[in-house]
């Protein structure tokens, strides 16, 4: 499995699901927000199921 997600998509991947994921706890959007753990595990990860379909790497360095 290797990386696919530069470090500026991984930043983004998170922030955006910290933010679904609060805003889902609080109650200010409905349950879809629990769809932020997809974009907050592949932050972590670093590796898109989705790009590799697509061919999409946006990692400078080939690990």
């Amino acid at each position: 499995m290797n990386r696919n997600e530069g470090t500026l998509d991984r930043a983004a991947r998170g922030i955006a699901g910290v933010a679904l994921i609060g805003l889902a706890a609080t109650g200010v959007i409905g349950v879809w927000g629990w769809i932020g753990v997809v974009p907050l595990l592949t932050a972590a990860v670093g590796w898109c199921p989705l790009y590799t379909v697509l061919g999409i790497n946006t990692c400078g360095i080939q690990r």
